[in-house]
């Protein structure tokens, strides 16, 4: 097989782990998203990809790419380029630009390919006693629900928040783990991630 150029490595490795996590290969759209490039660079490495014998892919399938047996998968770990969240804009989406403070690079176990991630620091005292610490990068795998327990970021009245959750009968609690804070009772409260990870540095 023929050499491929280091963008080729990182897509060919990008397919072959989404494909291992989800059971199903990304889109080209997926790809594009994840390395922020445009489709047609996308369709650009596939087919070099195809040219020297390390992707195959049925025609007028969106999931049709497959790794080849053999191919030269790298033993690298996964890089995601996550984006960082600063003083978010009320009535703005997430992660539009008017919230983004730039972006962060991330390898496994921090994030997992086929996911979906934003990191943003953490300010504040509130969730000392689960370890997570003022300026602590908080690595948030998006979602849009949560279980009984899990430390999530939601939004209430245009603002974000990094608590614990647990769903009430008629609401929801947002528990800090802080002694000296009182939980935030709400029945409109947006989920939009779970707490992956923790980076800090010292």
């Amino acid at each position: 097989m023929k050499q491929i150029t280091g963008r080729q490595q990182e897509v060919l490795d990008f397919i072959s782990g989404f494909t291992k996590t989800n059971n199903y290969p990304p889109t080209v759209r997926e790809i594009g998203e994840h390395f922020n490039i445009s489709l047609r660079a996308v369709q650009d490495h596939i087919a070099a990809l195809q040219k020297k014998g390390f992707l195959a892919q049925t025609q007028k399938r969106a999931r049709s790419l497959s790794v080849i047996n053999g191919s030269n998968v790298s033993s690298l770990p996964f890089v995601s380029k996550v984006p960082l969240l600063g003083t978010v804009a009320a009535g703005k989406p997430l992660l539009s630009e008017e919230n983004l403070d730039g972006y962060v690079n991330l390898t496994e176990p921090f994030v997992r390919p086929g996911k979906s991630y934003f990191a943003l620091r953490v300010r504040g005292q509130s969730m000392i006693e689960a370890g997570i610490l003022e300026g602590d990068l908080a690595v948030i795998e998006q979602a849009q629900t949560a279980v009984d327990g899990q430390i999530v970021v939601a939004v209430i009245d245009n603002a974000i928040t990094l608590k614990r959750f647990y769903k009430e009968a008629d609401r929801i609690r947002l528990q800090p783990e802080n002694s000296a804070f009182q939980p935030i009772y709400s029945r409109d409260v947006t989920i939009v991630g779970i707490l992956s990870n923790i980076v800090r540095t010292y």
